[in-house]
């Protein structure tokens, strides 16, 4: 089968390429570049010892896609194409819309004009909003609380609509908790440019020098040190997840959506002592005042991914740990460090 993969070259589609090929999947590659880089793709292909065909551009070029799918018969397609920064979004969300939920809809129109008939979408927990209790699952209400959840809410529903309307269409909604890690290789990793908004490229950057210290948002949660309690999921897992989701095509009637997390909940201390731990590299922090709009604890309950998919995360802490140092440490400046 030959995948179309948009938003190839970014943390998680870049580790999804090299899952995907190694079940056997012909993978083509989508990324416009904006938030990715390049390297990621030649790193990815010098893993696998095989080269995919790439296109720079963006879902929003209907031309675009139309000529891929037709030059390379395009079966399925896993799309993470999109914006991700909840604090961007915020300051920008008609720019979320546009990417997110426009060029969604740019590649779903295509898609149903040539035939395309199946899609695995990088979603997020983010569509729980303010979880009312934890571990969550599928059931839970859905709403957002930023131009980013609401991105991703979206586009959830035009799958739903369209896989209501057109019995031929299968879509699975991945709902992603916190994905952290890199590959075991160290040669692909996360690369956020700019400061991380996100917690373990912080820390691993405060670790390398990068940054003098990590400030964690608040000590006075109702957790059991107080500070903020999230599922934390290894990449790699992650990208096997689409690789399953993919594998499990002919069982999904309509749009399913289904949790990828651990099911297990770490706060935010919890983080750095295991990172200290697993690297022998000390992390400074301070606290600072509570974040709006973040809970206190988020995490998932994953039996549905473990039934319907076969899934289940098989990496814990330390090689989240590991495997996010030994990226760091052998590209101190991510994909710039062009080793």
């Amino acid at each position: 089968m030959t995948v179309l993969v948009t938003g190839g070259a970014g943390y998680i589609g870049s580790h999804t390429l090299v899952e995907l090929h190694k079940a056997g999947f012909e993978c083509v590659v989508l990324d416009n570049l904006s938030n990715s880089f390049q390297e990621s793709l030649t790193r990815v292909f010098s893993i696998c010892q095989a080269n995919m065909p790439f296109y720079q551009g963006d879902v929003l070029d209907k031309s675009l896609l139309k000529e891929i799918i037709a030059r390379h018969n395009i079966q399925s397609v896993v799309h993470f194409a999109g914006l991700k920064a909840v604090g961007e979004s915020v300051a920008e969300p008609l720019k979320y819309y546009q990417n997110n939920v426009q060029g969604s809809l740019h590649l779903l129109e295509v898609m149903q004009e040539m035939s395309v008939n199946q899609i695995v979408f990088s979603s997020s927990a983010t569509v729980y909003g303010d979880p009312h209790t934890v571990p969550i699952d599928e059931a839970f209400p859905l709403s957002a609380t930023n131009p980013y959840g609401q991105s991703k809410l979206m586009v959830e529903n035009m799958l739903r609509d369209l896989a209501s309307a057109d019995s031929q269409f299968k879509a699975a909604l991945l709902r992603y908790f916190n994905p952290v890690g890199a590959h075991a290789s160290g040669r692909i990793g996360e690369h956020p440019q700019g400061i991380p908004n996100i917690l373990m490229p912080y820390i691993s950057q405060v670790a390398i020098g990068q940054r003098e210290k990590l400030s964690v948002f608040g000590d006075d949660y109702p957790t059991h040190d107080g500070t903020g309690v999230r599922d934390y999921i290894h990449v790699v897992d992650l990208a096997k997840g689409h690789v399953k989701a993919l594998q499990a095509m002919d069982k999904i009637n309509g749009a399913k959506a289904i949790n990828l997390g651990t099911g297990q909940g770490y706060s935010v201390l919890d983080m750095v002592r295991a990172f200290e731990q697993a690297t022998g590299q000390q992390v400074s922090f301070e606290i600072a005042a509570r974040r709006p709009g973040d809970v206190a604890s988020c995490y998932a309950n994953p039996t549905l991914a473990e039934e319907f998919l076969d899934w289940r995360a098989g990496l814990g802490l330390d090689d989240m740990m590991r495997d996010t140092w030994r990226w760091q440490s052998a590209n101190p400046h991510g994909y710039s460090d062009k080793t």
